[in-house]
């Protein structure tokens, strides 16, 4: 008598992947660190540059300016390529369509920021008269609506990474996604109303939010 035997069933821990997942999710969980780091060395040492009264926004003005308007540019076209890889690491999950749409929409507003520079103000650069201008040039208006831009789409993929994760039982990732988001809504808040060292808690807020998506495409690109 013959034995019919079934087909082997893959392995439940395995995880369908595609061609140049793991290197789309690299670019995301690299360019946050990279423009975190990138941004805050410049903060540290140009000169004339304070974190509490300054965005990092400015450091785009004065001779140096090129770095931080590579560093948006960089990082901005990491985060709008590698979406395409979260993209496929959640798909079929909670927030799986939403947070990638917002993370590429975080990376073209990055880009916008870099090729708009705002004007320079409030002692920086060096020689650059103290207080703000009397009047903006287009683009630093241009270059403040790329940071709405950016700034809500990362406050809306945390809150969205925060939801997918309350779906998964991730309570730590749940509540470190939501804490990221809020740090950089309280933080924007913050310096849009004209708080005391504003520029410092947008800042951090950026970071945040910022390390929290690099976090989770590193998770994603680990198990694939």
């Amino acid at each position: 008598m013959t034995t019919l035997q079934s087909p082997t069933a893959p392995p439940a821990t395995a995880v369908p992947t595609r061609p140049g997942t793991r290197a789309l999710l690299a670019c995301v969980a690299v360019a946050s660190p990279l423009w975190a780091v990138v941004s805050l060395t410049q903060a540290a040492t140009r000169d004339g540059f304070d974190i509490t009264r300054h965005p990092l926004s400015a450091l785009s003005n004065g001779s140096l300016g090129w770095l931080q308007i590579t560093n948006f540019l960089v990082a901005g076209v990491l985060l709008t390529v590698g979406a395409t890889g979260l993209r496929r690491a959640l798909h079929g999950t909670a927030g799986g369509t939403w947070a990638p749409r917002l993370v590429r929409i975080a990376g073209l507003g990055m880009i916008a920021a870099g090729v708009f520079v705002m004007d320079p103000a409030d002692g920086f650069p060096a020689g650059t008269p103290y207080g703000q201008p009397a009047t903006l040039t287009w683009h630093s208006y241009a270059h403040f609506a790329a940071g709405s831009v950016t700034f809500t789409s990362l406050i809306a993929a945390c809150y969205v990474l925060g939801r997918h994760f309350h779906r998964a039982g991730d309570r730590g990732r749940t509540i470190a996604s939501r804490v990221a988001g809020t740090a950089l809504l309280l933080g924007n808040g913050w310096a849009m109303s004209g708080g005391r060292a504003g520029t410092l808690t947008l800042a951090v807020g950026a970071v945040s939010a910022l390390l929290l998506v690099a976090a989770v495409a590193d998770r994603y690109r680990r198990r694939h």
